[in-house]
């Protein structure tokens, strides 16, 4: 059987090798997945060709005799130098994650793509691509119920070449290693960016906030601070954290406070370890609307611009915002205030949804009623049944939010989590012009697809940037040891005397 496996293995890296040399496949990622059963003749069962991704599935069935089971392309038919969507050759069952890929590599693939614009060498890439560090952790916690689990908890720094890392630490049950890897990366190309002289990082708790109490969320808050002191991934020149999924001023403060109390002794920077924190507690403000802030701006600029108006299928007597029609998908603290500045603005919010489902109305939704609503009951739905004007639409789960994301819009803001516009529901989108106000909403695949149908796709490392823009400044703040305007308020009201 062992000779068999060596075997097969060959063979799988011959049929690799071939296409290689033909330029079929990228050298970047290759998985095989051998799973050994008795008197198996099993060949290629599953081969998906990406452009720089090539995944191969040896299904070893007992006497089997299984050609190449499933082909899929996502790159270009190399006998005629065209771009193809997909092909499926064979047929053969499916999944989605199969197609896409894990978020990791969806990141990897969108660097390769860029790097193709660059001249530079391969194995310079290959640095610049690969995370510098990751840390796993794992402790045990005992809930207020008695019971006692494993908690695991994840930080990445991508890329050390300007110091601190900085990225946001996230609270949700699907975290895991190789996401926290990705949005480290993604940091890292955001600051860069946006020229702040920040490496890339990322850190998350495999938990539902939603699942525990307040007094649970601050032991383990507290506790995965200390765990990350413990092995030198935190502090204010090494590797600060800020808010992210799941997570607020509350965590921040949380950290900032157990980091004090562990250096603050010998570290006067010591509350700079994180950004994110409450104004009374060395944070900064506009910190919580910063990057819905950021978003509004992109929407305005982008919607101003002659050129990206063109290419969404607009005229020139088109430009701009107003009176334009948005859709904002995820109600959290980004989702909130880009709706609110859009509508403040001029913007027609005509759909909104969460993850317990969407509402839609087509005069035009009531943001901060909205806002309200959910802080009373934490869901969007049934956000106007006091109200005598009614919603067009109310609809529960994950058929809400396919609605919200297939509605009549000219804008869809994406303000939820990764990989929300896939191969499955891309065609069924509508807007024109989408903003990626969340890490990495867009797949790859699902890009190709958008962009075959003349849609614009704006992203993260620009729409999102502007929370760590703001991040950068409360640092600074916290590593001065003074406040804003505390210099120049004298000059300042000299100056406005003056003028008057």
């Amino acid at each position: 059987m062992q000779m068999k496996k060596m075997l097969l293995s060959h063979r799988v890296r011959n049929y690799v090798m071939k296409f290689q040399t033909k330029g079929f496949v990228g050298n970047h990622v290759l998985r095989n997945w051998l799973n050994s059963n008795s008197h198996s003749n099993s060949y290629i069962r599953n081969v998906k060709f990406g452009t720089h991704v090539l995944k191969t599935l040896l299904d070893f069935n007992s006497h089997s005799n299984s050609y190449v089971g499933n082909v899929k392309v996502a790159c270009r038919d190399f006998s005629t130098g065209r771009r193809i969507k997909r092909l499926n050759s064979f047929g053969g069952l499916t999944s989605l994650n199969a197609e896409e890929g894990r978020f990791l590599e969806m990141f990897q693939e969108y660097f390769d793509r860029a790097a193709g614009f660059l001249d530079m060498e391969e194995d310079e890439l290959n640095l610049i691509k690969g995370c510098d560090a990751v840390l796993r952790v794992s402790f045990p916690f005992k809930k207020s119920d008695g019971s006692i689990q494993v908690v695991k908890g994840y930080r990445a720094q991508h890329s050390k070449h300007r110091l601190p890392v900085k990225g946001g630490m996230r609270f949700a049950s699907t975290v895991n290693l190789q996401e926290i890897e990705a949005l480290a990366g993604l940091m890292t190309l955001k600051c860069a960016t946006m020229d702040i002289p920040f490496g890339g990082g990322k850190g998350g708790v495999c938990i539902d906030p939603v699942d525990y109490s307040e007094k649970d969320l601050e032991k383990i808050c507290r506790r995965f601070t200390i765990e990350l002191a413990k092995k030198n991934f935190i502090g204010p020149g090494r590797d600060v954290a800020g808010p992210d999924l799941g997570t607020g001023e509350r965590e921040m403060s949380w950290m900032a406070d157990t980091y004090a109390m562990l250096f603050g002794r010998n570290d006067i920077n010591a509350h700079g370890v994180v950004t994110g924190k409450p104004e009374n507690f060395g944070g900064i403000a506009g910190r919580r609307q910063a990057t819905g802030l950021g978003v509004f701006f992109c929407v305005k600029e982008i919607m101003n611009n002659k050129f990206w108006m063109r290419k969404a299928g607009y005229t020139d007597e088109e430009l701009g915002y107003l009176g334009k029609r948005f859709a904002v998908q995820g109600f959290g603290q980004v989702g909130y205030h880009s709706a609110k500045f859009i509508q403040e603005n001029g913007g027609i919010v005509v759909g909104i949804c969460d993850r317990s489902g969407g509402i839609l109305k087509n005069t035009g939704i009531d943001v901060e009623a909205v806002r309200k609503h959910k802080d009373e009951t934490g869901t969007v739905l049934g956000a106007y049944d006091s109200r005598e004007e009614k919603l067009d639409e109310s609809i529960e789960g994950t058929d809400g939010v396919a609605a919200v994301l297939a509605c009549d819009t000219d804008v869809l803001v994406l303000a939820a989590t990764q990989q929300q516009i896939n191969v499955s529901n891309a065609d069924a989108v509508r807007a024109k012009l989408i903003f990626e106000a969340a890490n990495g909403p867009v797949t790859p695949l699902a890009e190709e697809i958008l962009d075959g149908k003349g849609c614009i796709v704006v992203p993260d490392v620009l729409v999102s940037a502007g929370g760590v823009t703001v991040s950068y400044f409360e640092w600074l703040k916290s590593l001065s040891n003074v406040r804003f305007g505390r210099l120049t308020k004298k000059l300042g009201r000299k100056i406005e005397n003056n003028a008057n």
